[in-house]
């Protein structure tokens, strides 16, 4: 299973379930707007979290539950 990525800016997420080719130039251009541009964000207050999805292509993981 591949891990998803969330953007978030202070507690707001900004952008979800990103693959990590998007996800590494999405937190890229991110950082450098933030350094460069005047906004209400600063660096320190974008984050990220690496998601794993628990579902699985073929149906829920794991065996039936009855």
């Amino acid at each position: 299973m591949a891990k998803v990525y969330h953007i978030y800016a202070k507690d707001r997420c900004i952008f979800h379930s990103l693959k990590e080719d998007d996800f590494n130039r999405t937190w890229e251009q991110l950082n450098n707007m933030v350094g460069l541009m005047k906004t209400d964000y600063m660096v320190e207050d974008l984050s990220y979290e690496e998601v794993f999805p628990l579902m699985e292509d073929r149906g829920p993981a794991g065996g039936p539950s009855y």
